[in-house]
């Protein structure tokens, strides 16, 4: 997801651009305006800490756009090309490294984990909202060599 920071400075195509640019496959993507309820239900398993409020302000504060991504490892890919939640930790090359400035303004949520994704893109995306396609390139990236081969 990118959050309303990558959105009011005008990095969404540059976010996708680089998740494109690994291989990774877009299945669904949306702009919203997130509510106060699907924030508290997103960050969830920090409730109880201290910066959670704080956390469902800044997400409802502006639009973000959610998205679905698909690939061979695409959960812990995704992880390290967004880099150290600490933008001022993240490495060189990284999204937050590269773009971010300051750990309550990061750019991006991604999954932690596939168990993770799975509960989070049940929050964002109706089952019809994910699109299953075929490119040509995924016979030269992901895809390849086919699986025997």
């Amino acid at each position: 997801m990118v959050k309303p920071d990558g959105v009011q400075r005008g990095l969404v195509g540059e976010i996708v651009r680089r998740i494109e640019a690994r291989g990774y496959r877009l299945v669904g993507m949306k702009m919203l305006q997130v509510s106060t309820q699907l924030a508290a239900e997103h960050y969830a398993e920090h409730r109880d800490q201290p910066f959670f409020s704080g956390l469902v302000e800044f997400i409802t504060s502006g639009p973000v756009v959610a998205m679905a991504w698909e690939g061979p490892g695409v959960v812990a890919a995704v992880r390290v090309l967004v880099g150290a939640t600490d933008p001022r930790q993240a490495a060189a090359g990284t999204i937050r490294g590269d773009l971010g400035a300051f750990l309550s303004r990061n750019l991006v949520h991604a999954s932690d984990s596939p168990p993770a994704a799975e509960r989070e893109l049940g929050l964002w995306f109706a089952a019809e909202e994910l699109l299953d396609y075929a490119r040509g390139l995924d016979w030269w990236s992901m895809a390849w060599p086919p699986a025997g081969g």
